[in-house]
Protein backbone atom coordinates (compact mmCIF):
# COMPACT_ATOMS: atom_id res chain seq x y z
CA UNK A 1 0.00 0.00 0.00
CA UNK A 2 2.60 2.18 0.86
CA UNK A 3 4.58 1.65 -2.16
CA UNK A 4 1.45 2.61 -4.45
CA UNK A 5 0.71 5.96 -2.56
CA UNK A 6 3.98 6.71 -3.22
CA UNK A 7 3.55 6.01 -6.92
CA UNK A 8 0.19 7.74 -7.15
CA UNK A 9 2.22 10.76 -5.72
CA UNK A 10 5.43 10.76 -7.78
CA UNK A 11 3.12 9.86 -11.16
CA UNK A 12 0.32 12.33 -11.07
CA UNK A 13 0.41 14.76 -8.09
CA UNK A 14 4.17 16.30 -8.12
CA UNK A 15 4.02 16.89 -12.00
CA UNK A 16 1.00 19.84 -11.40
CA UNK A 17 2.52 20.92 -7.87
CA UNK A 18 6.08 21.80 -9.58
CA UNK A 19 4.42 23.72 -12.12
CA UNK A 20 1.83 25.65 -9.40
CA UNK A 21 4.85 26.47 -7.09
CA UNK A 22 7.08 27.45 -10.07
CA UNK A 23 3.85 30.26 -10.96
CA UNK A 24 3.56 30.83 -6.97
CA UNK A 25 7.28 31.83 -6.98
CA UNK A 26 6.57 34.23 -9.92
CA UNK A 27 3.82 35.81 -8.76
CA UNK A 28 3.80 36.09 -5.42
CA UNK A 29 0.34 36.59 -4.79
CA UNK A 30 -1.53 37.92 -1.17
CA UNK A 31 -4.08 35.43 -1.59
CA UNK A 32 -2.67 32.00 -1.96
CA UNK A 33 -5.58 29.44 -1.85
CA UNK A 34 -7.74 31.69 -4.48
CA UNK A 35 -4.57 31.85 -6.49
CA UNK A 36 -4.16 28.12 -6.60
CA UNK A 37 -7.93 27.47 -6.93
CA UNK A 38 -7.98 29.26 -9.64
CA UNK A 39 -5.03 28.25 -11.26
CA UNK A 40 -6.10 24.83 -11.04
CA UNK A 41 -9.17 25.02 -12.56
CA UNK A 42 -7.59 27.09 -15.81
CA UNK A 43 -5.00 24.15 -16.00
CA UNK A 44 -7.44 21.34 -15.41
CA UNK A 45 -7.45 20.36 -18.58
CA UNK A 46 -4.11 19.28 -18.60
CA UNK A 47 -3.46 15.25 -18.03
CA UNK A 48 -1.17 15.94 -14.65
CA UNK A 49 -3.91 18.77 -13.65
CA UNK A 50 -6.84 16.30 -14.41
CA UNK A 51 -5.85 14.23 -11.72
CA UNK A 52 -5.03 16.38 -9.69
CA UNK A 53 -8.77 18.03 -10.06
CA UNK A 54 -10.69 14.32 -9.57
CA UNK A 55 -13.24 14.84 -7.16
CA UNK A 56 -13.94 17.82 -4.44
CA UNK A 57 -12.16 16.82 -1.68
CA UNK A 58 -8.70 15.63 -3.57
CA UNK A 59 -6.41 18.00 -1.29
CA UNK A 60 -8.01 16.40 1.54
CA UNK A 61 -7.56 12.71 0.51
CA UNK A 62 -3.98 13.84 -0.13
CA UNK A 63 -3.48 14.78 3.43
CA UNK A 64 -5.28 11.71 4.68
CA UNK A 65 -2.53 9.03 2.42
CA UNK A 66 0.15 11.15 3.79
CA UNK A 67 -1.13 10.66 7.47
CA UNK A 68 -1.41 7.07 6.22
CA UNK A 69 2.38 6.55 4.81
CA UNK A 70 3.05 8.68 8.24
CA UNK A 71 1.94 5.95 10.57
CA UNK A 72 3.59 3.13 8.78
CA UNK A 73 6.74 4.69 8.62
CA UNK A 74 6.57 4.77 12.26
CA UNK A 75 5.51 1.45 12.85
CA UNK A 76 8.31 0.54 10.84
CA UNK A 77 10.56 2.69 12.93
CA UNK A 78 9.83 0.91 15.86
CA UNK A 79 10.06 -2.47 14.63
CA UNK A 80 13.28 -1.60 13.46
CA UNK A 81 13.91 0.15 17.26
CA UNK A 82 12.99 -3.21 18.56
CA UNK A 83 15.32 -5.66 15.93
CA UNK A 84 18.20 -3.24 17.02
CA UNK A 85 17.97 -3.72 20.78
CA UNK A 86 17.55 -7.75 20.42
CA UNK A 87 20.91 -7.42 18.53
CA UNK A 88 22.50 -5.55 21.18
CA UNK A 89 25.81 -8.21 21.15
CA UNK A 90 26.36 -7.93 17.57
CA UNK A 91 29.35 -6.06 16.60
CA UNK A 92 28.24 -4.12 13.50
CA UNK A 93 25.12 -2.92 13.13
CA UNK A 94 23.29 -4.32 9.92
CA UNK A 95 21.83 -1.60 7.39
CA UNK A 96 18.66 -0.55 6.53
CA UNK A 97 17.60 -0.64 3.21
CA UNK A 98 15.03 1.60 1.66
CA UNK A 99 11.60 0.75 0.04
CA UNK A 100 11.75 -0.31 -3.33
CA UNK A 101 9.89 2.72 -4.31
CA UNK A 102 12.52 4.91 -3.07
CA UNK A 103 15.22 4.09 -6.14
CA UNK A 104 12.62 5.79 -9.09
CA UNK A 105 12.63 7.88 -11.79
CA UNK A 106 11.18 10.50 -13.67
CA UNK A 107 10.11 14.40 -11.97
CA UNK A 108 11.84 15.51 -8.35
CA UNK A 109 9.82 14.26 -5.59
CA UNK A 110 8.93 17.16 -3.94
CA UNK A 111 9.96 21.15 -4.03
CA UNK A 112 10.98 21.48 -1.03
CA UNK A 113 14.46 21.61 0.05
CA UNK A 114 16.37 17.99 0.35
CA UNK A 115 15.82 16.07 3.33
CA UNK A 116 18.99 13.69 4.94
CA UNK A 117 18.33 10.63 6.82
CA UNK A 118 19.51 7.01 7.20
CA UNK A 119 18.55 6.31 3.42
CA UNK A 120 19.50 10.06 2.31
CA UNK A 121 22.90 10.27 4.26
CA UNK A 122 24.62 14.23 3.98
CA UNK A 123 27.70 13.57 2.71
CA UNK A 124 31.11 15.30 3.58
CA UNK A 125 31.15 18.30 1.05
CA UNK A 126 33.94 18.17 -0.85
CA UNK A 127 34.35 21.54 -3.29
CA UNK A 128 35.16 20.86 -6.87
CA UNK A 129 38.57 23.12 -7.68
CA UNK A 130 38.66 23.93 -11.90
CA UNK A 131 42.12 25.09 -12.95
CA UNK A 132 41.95 29.21 -13.46
CA UNK A 133 45.09 31.52 -14.28
CA UNK A 134 45.66 34.47 -11.67
CA UNK A 135 44.19 37.03 -14.43
CA UNK A 136 40.90 34.85 -14.77
CA UNK A 137 40.76 34.45 -10.69
CA UNK A 138 40.75 38.40 -11.08
CA UNK A 139 38.09 38.88 -13.63
CA UNK A 140 35.89 36.28 -11.60
CA UNK A 141 36.49 38.08 -8.81
CA UNK A 142 35.54 41.70 -9.70
CA UNK A 143 32.38 39.72 -10.90
CA UNK A 144 31.15 38.14 -8.25
CA UNK A 145 31.43 41.79 -6.59
CA UNK A 146 28.78 42.73 -8.45
CA UNK A 147 25.95 40.14 -7.90
CA UNK A 148 23.61 40.44 -5.09
CA UNK A 149 23.63 37.10 -4.28
CA UNK A 150 27.33 36.84 -3.51
CA UNK A 151 26.70 40.17 -1.11
CA UNK A 152 27.29 38.14 2.14
CA UNK A 153 30.22 35.84 1.13
CA UNK A 154 33.23 36.21 3.29
CA UNK A 155 36.84 36.16 1.68
CA UNK A 156 37.06 32.77 2.31
CA UNK A 157 34.58 31.25 1.13
CA UNK A 158 35.17 33.60 -1.81
CA UNK A 159 38.29 31.85 -2.63
CA UNK A 160 36.43 28.50 -2.51
CA UNK A 161 33.30 29.46 -4.75
CA UNK A 162 35.95 30.81 -7.66
CA UNK A 163 37.66 27.64 -8.00
CA UNK A 164 34.47 25.85 -7.79
CA UNK A 165 33.04 27.49 -10.95
CA UNK A 166 33.36 26.35 -14.39
CA UNK A 167 34.29 28.29 -17.57
CA UNK A 168 31.60 27.70 -20.22
CA UNK A 169 30.92 29.41 -23.62
CA UNK A 170 27.74 28.95 -25.33
CA UNK A 171 27.19 30.09 -28.87
CA UNK A 172 24.12 32.21 -30.36
CA UNK A 173 20.62 30.38 -30.60
CA UNK A 174 21.75 28.28 -27.57
CA UNK A 175 18.44 27.62 -25.32
CA UNK A 176 20.67 26.80 -22.20
CA UNK A 177 18.11 26.46 -19.92
CA UNK A 178 14.23 25.07 -19.96
CA UNK A 179 11.23 26.22 -18.28
CA UNK A 180 9.97 23.44 -15.77
CA UNK A 181 13.00 21.45 -15.89
CA UNK A 182 15.17 20.62 -12.76
CA UNK A 183 17.87 23.15 -11.81
CA UNK A 184 21.31 21.55 -11.39
CA UNK A 185 23.40 25.45 -11.61
CA UNK A 186 23.48 28.76 -11.88
CA UNK A 187 25.39 30.49 -13.97
CA UNK A 188 27.19 34.19 -13.90
CA UNK A 189 27.40 36.17 -16.80
CA UNK A 190 31.17 37.66 -17.99
CA UNK A 191 30.59 38.37 -21.54
CA UNK A 192 27.31 38.45 -23.52
CA UNK A 193 23.38 38.83 -23.53
CA UNK A 194 20.98 36.25 -22.33
CA UNK A 195 17.10 36.71 -22.85
CA UNK A 196 15.34 35.03 -20.06
CA UNK A 197 11.66 33.65 -21.39
CA UNK A 198 8.05 33.02 -19.91
CA UNK A 199 5.62 30.72 -21.39
CA UNK A 200 2.10 31.80 -20.82
CA UNK A 201 -1.47 31.27 -21.89
CA UNK A 202 -0.74 33.97 -24.65
CA UNK A 203 2.59 32.02 -25.58
CA UNK A 204 6.20 32.63 -25.20
CA UNK A 205 7.10 36.01 -23.96
CA UNK A 206 10.15 38.08 -23.03
CA UNK A 207 10.62 38.86 -19.48
CA UNK A 208 14.31 40.11 -18.80
CA UNK A 209 18.15 40.32 -20.91
CA UNK A 210 20.66 39.71 -18.83
CA UNK A 211 24.08 41.10 -19.62
CA UNK A 212 27.86 41.03 -18.25
CA UNK A 213 27.91 41.05 -14.57
CA UNK A 214 24.14 39.40 -14.18
CA UNK A 215 23.74 36.15 -13.26
CA UNK A 216 20.79 33.66 -13.93
CA UNK A 217 19.24 29.61 -13.08
CA UNK A 218 19.55 30.84 -8.76
CA UNK A 219 16.02 30.31 -8.33
CA UNK A 220 15.60 26.60 -9.08
CA UNK A 221 18.59 26.06 -6.57
CA UNK A 222 17.28 28.82 -4.12
CA UNK A 223 14.33 27.13 -3.63
CA UNK A 224 14.40 23.93 -4.99
CA UNK A 225 12.10 24.03 -7.59
CA UNK A 226 11.45 23.68 -11.31
CA UNK A 227 13.20 26.25 -13.68
CA UNK A 228 10.81 29.39 -13.54
CA UNK A 229 12.06 30.68 -17.34
CA UNK A 230 13.52 29.56 -20.36
CA UNK A 231 16.96 31.04 -20.98
CA UNK A 232 18.50 31.75 -25.02
CA UNK A 233 21.66 33.14 -25.54
CA UNK A 234 21.31 36.24 -27.62
CA UNK A 235 24.75 36.22 -28.44
CA UNK A 236 27.88 34.09 -28.17
CA UNK A 237 28.30 34.40 -24.08
CA UNK A 238 31.22 33.42 -22.21
CA UNK A 239 29.24 32.44 -18.86
CA UNK A 240 31.05 30.61 -15.60
CA UNK A 241 28.67 27.90 -14.43
CA UNK A 242 28.26 27.14 -10.45
CA UNK A 243 26.76 23.57 -9.17
CA UNK A 244 23.91 23.02 -6.42
CA UNK A 245 25.76 21.27 -3.92
CA UNK A 246 28.57 23.93 -4.09
CA UNK A 247 25.85 26.54 -4.13
CA UNK A 248 23.97 24.84 -1.29
CA UNK A 249 27.29 24.50 0.78
CA UNK A 250 28.61 27.79 0.35
CA UNK A 251 26.39 30.20 -0.68
CA UNK A 252 22.92 29.35 -0.12
CA UNK A 253 21.81 30.04 3.37
CA UNK A 254 23.21 33.65 3.84
CA UNK A 255 21.58 34.09 0.14
CA UNK A 256 18.12 33.28 0.69
CA UNK A 257 18.20 35.63 3.83
CA UNK A 258 19.54 38.47 2.22
CA UNK A 259 17.29 38.11 -0.74
CA UNK A 260 14.17 38.10 1.16
CA UNK A 261 14.86 40.75 3.55
CA UNK A 262 15.68 42.74 0.17
CA UNK A 263 12.25 41.64 -1.52
CA UNK A 264 10.32 42.26 1.76
CA UNK A 265 12.01 45.89 1.55
CA UNK A 266 10.93 46.56 -1.48
CA UNK A 267 7.87 45.62 -1.98
CA UNK A 268 7.02 48.45 0.21
CA UNK A 269 9.15 50.91 -1.76
CA UNK A 270 6.05 52.94 -3.33
CA UNK A 271 7.86 53.51 -6.75
CA UNK A 272 8.05 49.88 -7.26
CA UNK A 273 4.62 48.51 -6.02
CA UNK A 274 4.06 48.51 -9.77
CA UNK A 275 6.49 46.49 -10.90
CA UNK A 276 5.95 42.75 -11.63
CA UNK A 277 7.26 40.83 -9.19
CA UNK A 278 9.61 38.91 -11.81
CA UNK A 279 10.94 42.56 -12.24
CA UNK A 280 11.38 43.18 -8.51
CA UNK A 281 13.47 39.76 -8.44
CA UNK A 282 15.36 41.08 -11.36
CA UNK A 283 15.91 44.61 -9.72
CA UNK A 284 17.19 42.30 -6.20
CA UNK A 285 20.50 41.01 -8.38
CA UNK A 286 21.20 44.23 -9.60
CA UNK A 287 20.92 46.75 -6.29
CA UNK A 288 23.86 47.16 -4.13
CA UNK A 289 24.28 47.80 -0.62
CA UNK A 290 26.32 51.20 0.27
CA UNK A 291 26.91 53.17 3.90
CA UNK A 292 27.21 56.04 4.87
CA UNK A 293 27.77 58.04 7.93
CA UNK A 294 26.30 60.83 9.69
CA UNK A 295 26.81 64.06 8.06
CA UNK A 296 28.52 62.85 5.10
CA UNK A 297 27.47 63.98 1.32
CA UNK A 298 26.02 61.03 -0.31
CA UNK A 299 25.53 63.59 -3.54
CA UNK A 300 26.76 66.86 -4.47
CA UNK A 301 24.52 69.46 -6.48
CA UNK A 302 26.43 70.05 -9.75
CA UNK A 303 28.53 67.20 -9.75
CA UNK A 304 27.94 64.59 -12.89
CA UNK A 305 25.32 61.48 -11.66
CA UNK A 306 25.78 58.16 -12.27
CA UNK A 307 23.77 56.67 -9.51
CA UNK A 308 20.38 55.96 -8.23
CA UNK A 309 19.55 55.82 -4.77
CA UNK A 310 16.92 53.97 -2.51
CA UNK A 311 17.26 54.93 1.04
CA UNK A 312 16.48 51.63 2.95
CA UNK A 313 17.50 53.07 6.92
CA UNK A 314 18.50 56.18 8.19
CA UNK A 315 17.51 60.24 7.35
CA UNK A 316 19.07 61.86 4.50
CA UNK A 317 18.37 65.58 3.50
CA UNK A 318 17.97 67.22 0.60
CA UNK A 319 19.69 70.88 0.36
CA UNK A 320 19.68 73.10 -2.85
CA UNK A 321 21.90 76.63 -3.63
CA UNK A 322 19.36 78.68 -5.62
CA UNK A 323 21.85 81.94 -6.03
CA UNK A 324 25.62 81.77 -5.92
CA UNK A 325 27.06 82.32 -3.08
CA UNK A 326 24.11 81.53 -0.99
CA UNK A 327 23.52 79.41 1.66
CA UNK A 328 22.15 75.71 0.83
CA UNK A 329 18.24 75.50 1.49
CA UNK A 330 16.83 72.39 3.15
CA UNK A 331 14.44 70.99 0.50
CA UNK A 332 13.20 67.95 1.71
CA UNK A 333 13.83 65.25 4.58
CA UNK A 334 13.73 61.53 3.11
CA UNK A 335 12.94 58.59 5.22
CA UNK A 336 12.69 54.75 4.92
CA UNK A 337 11.61 54.24 1.30
CA UNK A 338 12.18 57.27 -0.45
CA UNK A 339 14.38 57.42 -3.37
CA UNK A 340 16.91 59.97 -4.72
CA UNK A 341 19.25 60.51 -7.81
CA UNK A 342 17.21 59.91 -10.44
CA UNK A 343 16.97 63.50 -12.04
CA UNK A 344 20.79 63.65 -13.49
CA UNK A 345 19.84 59.87 -14.79
CA UNK A 346 16.64 60.79 -16.33
CA UNK A 347 17.94 64.45 -17.99
CA UNK A 348 21.66 63.43 -18.22
CA UNK A 349 22.31 66.97 -16.65
CA UNK A 350 23.96 67.56 -13.48
CA UNK A 351 22.95 67.35 -10.13
CA UNK A 352 20.12 69.19 -9.28
CA UNK A 353 20.79 68.87 -5.59
CA UNK A 354 22.96 67.84 -2.45
CA UNK A 355 22.21 64.91 -0.19
CA UNK A 356 23.80 64.37 2.67
CA UNK A 357 22.72 61.92 5.66
CA UNK A 358 21.77 63.32 8.32
CA UNK A 359 22.25 60.07 10.77
CA UNK A 360 23.88 56.95 9.76
CA UNK A 361 22.19 55.79 6.42
CA UNK A 362 22.47 52.85 4.16
CA UNK A 363 21.43 52.48 0.92
CA UNK A 364 20.79 50.59 -2.36
CA UNK A 365 22.10 52.09 -5.52
CA UNK A 366 21.96 51.21 -9.07
CA UNK A 367 24.42 52.17 -11.87
CA UNK A 368 22.95 54.42 -14.86
CA UNK A 369 23.00 51.24 -17.31
CA UNK A 370 20.94 48.93 -14.95
CA UNK A 371 18.53 52.16 -13.81
CA UNK A 372 17.90 52.57 -17.79
CA UNK A 373 17.22 48.93 -18.03
CA UNK A 374 15.04 47.75 -15.10
CA UNK A 375 13.51 51.25 -14.53
CA UNK A 376 12.89 52.25 -17.54
CA UNK A 377 9.30 51.42 -17.85
CA UNK A 378 8.65 53.95 -14.76
CA UNK A 379 10.34 56.77 -15.92
CA UNK A 380 6.74 58.39 -16.53
CA UNK A 381 6.49 58.09 -12.97
CA UNK A 382 9.61 59.16 -11.94
CA UNK A 383 9.28 62.46 -14.08
CA UNK A 384 6.26 63.06 -12.40
CA UNK A 385 6.83 62.98 -8.56
CA UNK A 386 10.46 65.17 -9.53
CA UNK A 387 7.75 67.94 -11.06
CA UNK A 388 5.86 67.59 -7.86
CA UNK A 389 8.74 68.28 -5.18
CA UNK A 390 12.05 69.81 -7.50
Amino acid sequence: MAQEHQEYIQQKVNPILENLVTQLLLERPEQLAPFMIKWLSQNSKTPAAAALTEGVNVLSELKVEMEKLQAEVQGLEQQVACKEEKEETDDEEEEIAPPASYFTTGPRASVSAEAYGQWNPERLFVPPVFAKTEEQKTRLANILKECFLFASIDSHDMAILIDAMQEKVVEQGTRLINQGDDGDCLYVIEEGQMNCFIQSSEGERKVKECVAGDLFGELALLYNCPRAASVEAAQRCVLWELDRESFNQIVKKAAISHREQLEEFLEKVPLLQSMETYERSSLCDALHAVSFNKGEVIVQQGEIGDTFYILEEGTAVVTKVYVAGTPAKEVLRLQHGAYFGELALLNNEPRAASVHAATDCQCYTLSRRTFNRLLGPLQEILQRNAREYH
